[in-house]
């Protein structure tokens, strides 16, 4: 890279040193700074994520399992209808959006798949599961038969219980 003034250009010409973890520290006007400029206790900058402070570290299968029980809550039970005991999920608002909607709810079906997958499921009930998304994702697709469908079938909701209910049976390690 050759500096023109505040511009940046690449020069085919000029050999490029290789990349490296510990590049230049450079300050917020753009100046790089010299280490012997920082203070003693800095020693560079590195995010230090504390026990537990990490959210994608790996979790235990509790802490796995209650994240799939509120992300099946949050997509087929979160809300009400006033005035009525009928419960919705952001999985019947999404679904408005034609297509799109259904897609994107699908995937989200499918990553909780996964993670049943990931937790030790059996291909027998991923199966099933997977026959759940499948059946939420094809009558989905139909423009308002498919969102009262979304709203009535709760295939989340079906899947974590079927996951919790086959975990229960495991023994504890």
């Amino acid at each position: 890279m050759v500096s023109t003034g505040q511009s940046y250009t690449y020069d085919a010409g000029r050999p490029r040193k290789p990349a490296s973890a510990h590049g230049p520290i450079i300050d917020q006007d753009g100046f790089e700074v010299r280490p012997d400029q920082l203070r003693p206790d800095v020693q560079g900058f590195r995010f230090d994520f504390g026990a537990g402070a990490n959210p994608f570290a790996n979790l235990t299968r509790e802490q796995r399992l209650a994240r799939l029980d509120a992300l099946a809550q949050l997509l087929d039970v979160a809300f009400i209808v006033p005035g009525t005991k009928i419960r919705y999920g952001i999985d019947g608002l999404i679904g408005l959006i034609p297509i799109v909607g259904d897609i994107i709810t699908t995937a989200i079906s499918l990553w909780v798949v996964r993670e049943a997958r990931a937790l030790g499921a059996p291909w027998h009930l991923t199966a099933r599961m997977l026959g759940n998304v499948a059946v939420d994702g094809a009558v989905g697709i139909v423009p308002f038969v498919g969102d009262a469908f979304d709203v009535m079938f709760r295939a989340n909701v079906r899947n974590v219980r079927m996951l919790r209910k086959w975990l229960e049976k495991q023994p504890r390690l």
